[in-house]
């Protein structure tokens, strides 16, 4: 299964689709999403890190995030 670095706390995280998650036997669900804010940036953040954003996030709250989930 790929992995993609979570922009606010840096974790390694699952990504699943693609042809290696068709063919497990234990498929797992991906660990993260790519969120669109406001302000125009994109990021792509563990489920862990989108629980602590404020209600309307800007790039200045995904750096606060940093290391602490």
């Amino acid at each position: 299964m790929a992995t993609e670095e979570c922009d606010g706390c840096g974790a390694a995280v699952p990504i699943a689709g693609g042809i290696a998650n068709l063919w497990n036997t234990n498929p797992r669900s991906s660990g993260g999403m790519t969120l669109e804010f406001e302000d125009g940036t994109e990021h792509f953040l563990c489920y862990s890190c989108i629980e602590r954003l404020p209600d309307y996030p800007t790039e200045e709250d995904v750096e606060e995030l940093g290391g602490e989930a």
